[in-house]
């Protein structure tokens, strides 16, 4: 085999450099500027997913790779759909909700403490204006 049988890639890694130092400066812009939180949101993330993909095609050289690389993927993007899935009645659900049993009783005996409260210093002042 000859070294001319061989597809060399050539990147010009100055320019990548230079696209990403760009697609960053643009981050900050939408992020100083002063829009809606959530088109600042999906700006940003926009110019991040474009960040990742420069660098997954260029540094990662997938660019130059053969349709294999979709293969590997696929079992990667189910673990990533499917993780949140499996987890979400087990935490997903009670996150800000605290559903542990010691918790509910403190909240009950709370709850009782300032109903019983509540009902002597309306107890009090009924006798206050019955003494008057």
């Amino acid at each position: 085999m000859s070294d001319e049988s061989h597809d060399t890639h050539h990147v010009n890694y100055l320019t990548i450099f230079f696209i990403l130092c760009g697609c960053t400066a643009l981050s900050v812009a939408f992020d100083v500027l002063s829009m809606p939180w959530a088109v600042t949101m999906v700006l940003v993330l926009a110019v991040a997913c474009a960040k990742a993909l420069c660098v997954m095609m260029f540094f990662m050289h997938l660019k130059f790779e053969g349709n294999w690389k979709y293969v590997l993927l696929a079992p990667t993007t189910i673990l990533a759909i499917g993780l949140p899935i499996a987890l979400f009645p087990d935490i997903g659900s009670s996150y800000y909700i605290n559903t542990a049993p010691q918790v509910l009783d403190w909240a009950e005996e709370v709850a009782a403490y300032e109903q019983t409260h509540a009902e002597a210093e309306h107890g009090e002042d009924a006798h206050d204006e019955a003494a008057h």
